[in-house]
């Protein structure tokens, strides 16, 4: 891959888009050589209205016969980018929030070997938030929080925003049968590429926000979305921290887990006990009791601390032999 003209793929989920789609694809760079428009058995028939509307001869028009949510159509497409000779893949949302324009700013750090991955970042600048509603930012800031637990990234910010870039050697080593299908995607791509050890980068971008239709609901997707983070957080701790390998975190993590479970509950059993007899607990039970808690929740805020350090710093697509699929 020469730095400075990556062979690039774009790919276009296509739901419910027909009104975006058109302007998204015009604006897309001309160094972009391949454009998969993946319809996600859209309602309007996005792809036969972009085969019959769209005379740009990079694009190629992929269809589900079922929905299988955004994550299903970008494997599709992400399979589709990986039988080209393309070195790079992008993710572009047909719903024009996504400035095609800035895309050269999502290649430029992983053609530079300075990441592996990027995504954009909302949330970046203080003059892109002003104009965002307060519960926007704290659902996200939330959100954020959870994701940076469950996926390692404690660098990254605005972990649903869609727009990605990934280099296709990384690509290749990620088990796209194994991730999420739904709105939970972009946040198990995360999980995945740490397990690689791969490097993440933020790119500030400001999303446009017009008359789009989102199938966003909120309700149906609160409980896989904690589900999903809590399944990932352990796998990840259990493959980093005790089966590839063995640090002195893992047994701060060990150890502070038991002494705050035995601290607080020891505790709590002798409150009731002394509650029944109508006595006041002895310094020495109390002690018992709050020393174990206490050293618990230090050593699991110094376990915090070397995971935090632990972000993955050295990109590794440079280092991956290219095979082709």
């Amino acid at each position: 891959m020469s730095k400075e003209n990556p062979v690039i793929a774009v790919v276009i989920p296509c739901y419910k888009v027909k009104g975006h789609v058109l302007d998204v694809i015009k604006r897309i760079p001309e160094n972009a050589a391949y454009i998969f428009c993946v319809d996600d058995a859209c309602p309007e028939q996005s792809g036969e209205f972009i085969k019959r509307a769209c005379t740009d001869p990079r694009v190629q028009i992929l269809r589900h016969d079922k929905n299988q949510g955004v994550g299903g159509a970008m494997v599709t497409g992400y399979e589709a980018a990986l039988k080209t000779d393309a070195d790079i893949v992008v993710k572009v949302d047909g719903d024009g929030q996504m400035p095609p324009e800035i895309l050269p700013a999502f290649v430029a750090p992983i053609a530079a070997g300075l990441c592996d991955y990027t995504k954009g970042n909302r949330f970046y600048r203080p003059e892109d938030v002003r104009s965002m509603p307060r519960i926007r930012l704290f659902g996200n800031g939330l959100l954020s929080f959870v994701t940076k637990l469950s996926s390692g990234y404690w660098n990254s910010f605005d972990p649903n925003n869609g727009y990605t870039a990934i280099h296709t050697n990384v690509l290749r080593r990620l088990p796209l049968h194994k991730i999420a299908r739904d709105y939970f995607f972009e946040s198990d791509m995360l999980f995945r590429l740490n397990l690689l050890h791969a490097v993440v980068i933020d790119i500030p971008m400001q999303a446009v926000y017009a008359n789009e239709i989102s199938s966003l609901d909120i309700k149906s997707i609160l409980w896989p979305f904690i589900r999903g983070h809590v399944r990932n957080f352990y796998k990840r701790v259990g493959y980093n921290y005790f089966l590839r390998d063995f640090h002195l975190a893992s047994l701060e993590l060990m150890l502070g887990i038991i002494f705050l479970l035995f601290g607080t509950f020891f505790g709590i059993a002798e409150w009731r006990a002394d509650a029944a007899a109508h006595v006041t607990a002895s310094a020495g039970t109390v002690m018992l009791s709050a020393l174990p808690v206490i050293l618990g929740f230090q050593m699991l805020l110094s376990f915090l601390q070397f995971d935090i350090q632990s972000v993955p710093r050295f990109a590794i697509h440079q280092g991956l032999p290219a095979e082709k699929t």
